[in-house]
């Protein structure tokens, strides 16, 4: 048999479905490892944006909402504004783990004077789940709150519904939470807490910000190249064994 005749046969025996599955998966994995390096930019955008917070002063609330509402950037901005009931006002309850410990987030709303927007959802912080009963009213605030902007985490399918009936909540919905508080026109945004820290068990702690955010993106990135890389040279070898033979 003349070479051509051999090359002819063992094109022959490769079969173009088998191709075609190979070369998709590569594409998939291909394009999964490119995902995660465009998610590795992002969290290390977020993770320096953090970081520059931590020592950063708050800023006028109202000045940040017509930002918000001109289309510019506001996540994470630390703020300051008047609300003087925030202890004081009814709240409702979303579910949350803080350091492997099940509890609630306490939600209250704050009427906003000027601006786009007339309230604001404020997060004042977790409260153990063993603990929520014993939670009471803290006193009016006569100076201003201290607090980080962060946009509403959007419900996996991994989450149960929301039940406002019942005040059972598990992921924030700006919208409903603050028609269940009776909250006019509410800004699309929350004001995670920082300060007042309540003095003695009345109220909840707050955490505002995150203290552990995994950056692990580039390690799975460098995973799925691996398989695209391993795929296709499992399948390169499986052609040459079928040539030889």
């Amino acid at each position: 048999m003349t070479g051509a005749e051999a090359w002819r046969g063992w094109v022959s025996r490769v079969r173009p479905v088998q191709a075609l599955v190979v070369l998709v998966a590569f594409a998939i994995l291909c394009a999964l490892g490119v995902w995660q390096l465009q998610r590795l930019a992002w969290k290390t955008r977020l993770l320096n944006q953090i970081a520059a917070l931590q020592n950063a002063p708050p800023e006028p609330l109202s000045v940040v909402l017509n930002r918000l509402r001109d289309g510019g950037e506001v996540a994470y901005v630390r703020v300051q504004a008047l609300c003087p009931a925030v202890q004081q006002s009814p709240t409702i309850r979303l579910y949350a783990i803080v350091e492997g410990e099940p509890g609630y987030r306490l939600i209250t709303a704050c009427p906003i004077a000027s601006g786009p927007y007339r309230s604001m959802l404020v997060d004042r912080g977790f409260v153990p789940q063993d603990r929520v009963a014993d939670v009471r009213p803290g006193p009016v605030i006569d100076t201003s709150i201290t607090g980080v902007l962060r946009p509403a985490e959007k419900r996996s399918w991994l989450m149960p519904p929301n039940r406002p009936s019942a005040n059972d909540w598990h992921s924030r919905d700006i919208p409903a939470m603050a028609a269940a508080l009776h909250a006019l026109a509410p800004a699309p945004v929350f004001l995670m807490l920082e300060r007042p820290v309540p003095q003695g068990f009345f109220g909840p702690t707050p955490a505002p910000l995150p203290t552990q955010i995994s950056n692990n993106h580039l390690g799975y990135a460098i995973t799925w190249f691996g398989l695209a890389l391993a795929l296709l040279g499992v399948w390169i070898a499986s052609l040459r064994r079928a040539r030889d033979d």
